[in-house]
């Protein structure tokens, strides 16, 4: 069979041009009806005045990933997908929650075609796709007026209007309950904040003790928590912890923790037990499977005696004018993690002058871009000979020593830290 004009195409300079008619691609596509009149704009045009328009027009090849258009761009050309998939991002960084599916035997580029201004969105192809590639005049001047192919193309467009107007109205109340959202967990941040003893130092009207606390979320919201107070006038108790995973979750975890902690630590000055009881409770209707590391313990501010405990966290470090080293940890598992766990405690004395940091891993295991971490020993070069300048300071030297070493300050964990420092009575 002789074949039609409208089945030798010429090879353009700018794209692949597929090796075979439009017809061929038809076949591909294991469709019925005879030339291209499959394609929605053309099914009621005249085959044979059809067939003089697309006479010079061609076939292009792209793969996946490839873009057929990119806002702010002229276009000087109409195109029609054949077969594959192609996508329209409504903004140019191709954020998926934006983007439109163009359909096949759909038209591209029309309307920067029309109006001849630059292109308002980023065409990309999805997968291996065949495009018709139409001249602008070809198309308004030839194909726009064989019979229907007008009302073809209102339909068409209509749908596809239909389709972008719905994607976007999703998109804006995505964008506004997340907008919402922002706000509340903004306020979720600052009650947050306001749970924690963030005053420094925590306690100004005291000469025997120092004691200064800091905390920077990855997120709005974090697991991290710390908390110091006094039991009585001369015992002082303090609680560092970590709860698993980020965001709200482990914010609202870390709150439950900071409730049973002050209750029972006014109720016994035994740390282990603290730890046992608290591990029981955690457990009870913990669905979420959540967990949170713990150290605590007692300070006795004039004798300096302090007990403690600990539950699966950071070894602190103890500080003198001179060095620094860990301190001694007893063995305790994960509070929260599995119920009927018990725990033991260790002794110590705190010298006057002495510093005790406590942290959570996101200060020892932030890494650098070549992903080394921190680590222990950064913390104690930077408090190694510096023992004796306000905690404040101290704190604040290592946070920014850490932003230093990472090259951001955006962490990838929350940063959190607790200092006491027994002084003369």
């Amino acid at each position: 069979m002789k074949r039609p004009a409208s089945m030798h195409f010429r090879r353009g300079t700018d794209r692949r041009i597929a090796p075979g008619p439009v017809a061929q691609e038809r076949r591909r596509g294991a469709r019925r009806d005879p030339g291209i009149q499959w394609i929605a704009l053309f099914r009621d045009a005249d085959p044979r005045e059809l067939d003089e328009a697309l006479a010079d027009c061609e076939v292009i090849l792209l793969s996946a990933g490839e873009t057929l258009l990119r806002p702010g761009r002229r276009n000087q050309n109409v195109y029609i997908l054949l077969s594959g998939k192609l996508t329209a991002y409504l903004e140019e960084d191709a954020n998926p929650d934006t983007a439109i599916e163009i359909l096949p035997s759909e038209c591209i580029g029309e309307l920067s075609a029309i109006d001849g201004e630059p292109i308002s969105a980023l065409v990309r192809a999805a997968s291996d796709a065949r495009i018709l590639r139409l001249d602008k005049d070809v198309f308004w001047k030839r194909l726009i007026k064989l019979r229907g192919v007008a009302e073809n193309l209102m339909t068409t467009l209509s749908a596809r209007m239909r389709r972008a107007n719905e994607r976007a109205l999703v998109v804006q109340r995505e964008r506004l309950e997340l907008k919402h959202l922002n706000k509340e967990l903004d306020v979720a941040r600052q009650l947050q904040a306001g749970m924690l003893p963030l005053q420094r130092p925590l306690f100004p009207g005291r000469s025997d003790v120092e004691v200064c606390g800091f905390m920077e979320p990855a997120s709005k919201v974090g697991g991290d928590l710390f908390d110091a107070f006094f039991v009585d006038s001369r015992t002082l108790f303090i609680c560092i912890g970590d709860v698993s995973g980020h965001g709200i979750a482990a914010a609202l975890f870390m709150v439950r923790v900071i409730g049973l902690l002050r209750t029972l630590a006014m109720d016994t000055m035994r740390p282990d037990r603290i730890l046992g009881v608290l591990n029981d409770r955690l457990c009870i209707g913990n669905d979420t499977n959540l967990f949170v590391t713990l150290f605590c313990g007692f300070l006795d501010v004039t004798s300096g005696a302090f007990v403690y405990s600990n539950g699966g966290h950071c070894a602190p470090m103890r500080f003198t004018r001179l060095e620094g080293r860990l301190l001694p940890l007893p063995k305790g598992m994960l509070v929260g993690a599995s119920s009927g766990r018990r725990y033991t405690s260790l002794q110590c004395k705190l010298e006057v002058g002495e510093t005790l940091l406590c942290y959570t891993d996101g200060v020892t295991e932030a890494e650098d871009p070549a992903g080394i971490q921190f680590s222990v020993q950064g913390c104690l070069e930077l408090f190694r000979g510096g023992g004796a300048r306000p905690l404040p300071v101290l704190l604040d030297s290592l946070y920014e020593k850490v932003i230093g070493h990472t090259g951001s300050r955006l962490l990838a964990d929350d940063c959190t830290m607790l200092a006491l420092r027994r002084l003369a009575a």
